[in-house]
């Protein structure tokens, strides 16, 4: 099971409460950048033994992720935020995933005291204190959590892409650059949805101006 011990310390500094961020939804070629931000106070337990099973979201199977996403969002307070294809192609991936991170952080009802987020990098023009961490994913509860709130989200989203453009098997690869999808991609070209700004899809849209 992954520990607390960076909540406990940041608890043991008189922080009040962590908002726990992690993406979904970076590298794929199609679809929207999801974020999620995972709100935790200095007196929670893990009461419900299933929550030990919590790791990156990327370690899990599907069906687990989606057992463990229902718990986590009755057991915390979690924010959601979304950029979609356009506003990735707009301001670049890395300033889409910090403005989901962003949102995801306001959705919540209550704003934390300090923010954790996975990644080496800290959020842009951000008022609250900080601290990227490497790794974080796979290291830290709750941003595990938030890790695998954020991966269903967007996973859903893509399987509602999927019923409106069923050609490019978005249920198979949710917009990740697989061989299938590149065979669709060279049979039907580019969706509405796929992100114009990222190879090989740039490479395409000029080729048929």
């Amino acid at each position: 099971m992954l520990d607390f011990k960076e909540e406990q310390i940041l608890f043991s500094l008189g922080h009040k409460s962590i908002g726990a961020l992690d993406e979904a939804g970076r590298g794929p070629l199609a679809g929207p950048v999801v974020a999620a931000c995972v709100l935790i106070g200095p007196d929670f337990k893990i009461l419900n033994k299933k929550l030990r099973l919590v790791n990156d979201s990327k370690k899990l199977s599907q069906k687990k992720r989606e057992e463990l996403y229902t718990i986590i969002k009755n057991e915390f307070e979690c924010g959601i935020g979304i950029c979609d294809h356009a506003t990735i192609d707009r301001i670049n991936i890395l300033e889409a995933t910090f403005l989901a991170m962003k949102k995801a952080i306001s959705a919540l009802r209550q704003k934390p005291a300090f923010i954790i987020v996975d990644g080496k990098f800290p959020i842009t023009n951000l008022s609250l204190k900080q601290k990227p961490i490497i790794g974080g994913d796979g290291s830290i509860f709750s941003i595990a959590a938030a890790s695998i709130i954020a991966k269903v989200t967007r996973d859903k989203i893509m399987m509602e892409m999927h019923e409106i453009y069923p050609e490019y098997a978005f249920d198979r690869h949710k917009g990740y650059g697989t061989k299938t999808h590149i065979e669709k991609l060279k049979v039907f070209g580019p969706s509405p949805i796929h992100r114009r700004s990222f190879s090989p899809i740039d490479k395409m849209v000029k080729f048929k101006k």
